[in-house]
């Protein structure tokens, strides 16, 4: 079924038929023969000529660095919401953290070519700036503060202060504090969140030794290195802060390990606490929490869906950035 058959049976112009479908003028006689014809032969008009008519896709590319992680599942669930409710549809690449992959992505993505493609950016490179600067489809970055377009993310940094000044509470006096962090190539989740953590710290008369701090990927195997790693060299160390509640759950595996170890070999141990970032409920339902930070992953989402929307329907040019807060949880 074609346009030209809807106007033939419904007895209007194909240019009616065509004003009716994209919304535009057709007098109310002609607008309800249209719809009866449509009605009957349940006419679905097809998508790929309206992207030819209107130079628009309705459609979204959304770069993920691991979809399964809860706080990327949490952001993607957001854009979801806002690009259903206003008819897009998203095309979703997940990257598995390989930079490399993500321009890839960016790069097909922008010859699609898409109405806009939203990134939940890890590690920016100088590629990904001046892919940013120079492409023509509108883009919003979620997660990391960028200077060429719009960006939604997250005061990691003032997180990561509120952590450590929690964490120098607990510690006590004459301790060590280890740190399992992310690369700092990593602004917001590597830099920002270990220089907060430190800062905390030291703003309550506390130190994060150096020679305490190990870093890996985003992952429970690496939170299990780093906590093993760190307790065999300082056995005393008496908290581990994580950069994500997914490598806490790693250092939480190492200590039980480790208590296993002693009680078997009948020599005391005593766990240190852990702590992380991101609020992840399986962690919590399986330990009954530790001090973490919640993000509105959600609300971030939403809010970048909305920014990139705004640009394509051309009610903003301007980049926006929007810094979101944070809430310490946990137990």
């Amino acid at each position: 079924m074609t346009i030209k058959e809807i106007a033939q049976i419904a007895g209007v112009s194909s240019a009616a038929v065509s004003r009716y479908l994209n919304g535009g003028y057709v007098s109310e006689e002609k607008r309800k023969r249209i719809r009866e014809v449509i009605e009957k032969t349940g006419y679905v008009p097809s998508a790929q000529a309206r992207a030819l008519r209107t130079k628009r896709g309705r459609l979204v590319g959304v770069v993920v660095p691991k979809i399964s992680s809860e706080s990327i599942a949490r952001v993607v669930a957001g854009v979801s919401q806002v690009l259903g409710a206003r008819g897009y549809q998203m095309l979703l690449a997940d990257t598995d953290n390989n930079p490399v992959k993500e321009l890839e992505y960016l790069e097909l993505f922008a010859n699609y070519p898409v109405d806009g493609i939203i990134l939940a950016g890890t590690v920016m490179t100088p590629k990904h700036h001046v892919f940013l600067s120079e492409t023509k489809v509108p883009c919003v970055v979620v997660g990391q503060q960028v200077e060429e377009t719009s960006c939604v993310y997250h005061d990691d940094y003032g997180a990561g202060c509120a952590m450590g000044r929690l964490l120098a509470g607990l510690l006590p006096e004459g301790a060590d504090i280890g740190y399992v962090g992310v690369t700092r190539d990593d602004a917001s989740a590597g830099a920002a969140r270990e220089d907060g953590v430190a800062a905390g710290l030291a703003a309550a008369g506390r130190t994060l030794k150096s020679d305490l701090v190990e870093r890996g990927a985003f992952s429970v195997g690496a939170g299990r290195r780093g906590a093993l790693a760190l307790i065999a060299r300082c056995p005393e160390i008496r908290i581990i802060a994580c950069a994500t509640d997914t490598i806490a759950a790693g250092a939480i595996e190492a200590i039980n390990e480790l208590a296993a170890e002693a009680q078997v070999a009948e020599v005391p141990f005593d766990p240190p606490l852990v702590s992380g970032f991101g609020d992840n409920e399986l962690l919590r339902a399986v330990t009954g929490g530790v001090p973490t930070v919640h993000f509105g992953y959600l609300t971030s989402g939403i809010k970048a869906a909305e920014l990139l929307l705004d640009v394509v329907a051309g009610k903003t040019a301007a980049p926006s950035r929007i810094k979101l807060g944070y809430e310490l949880g946990g137990a």
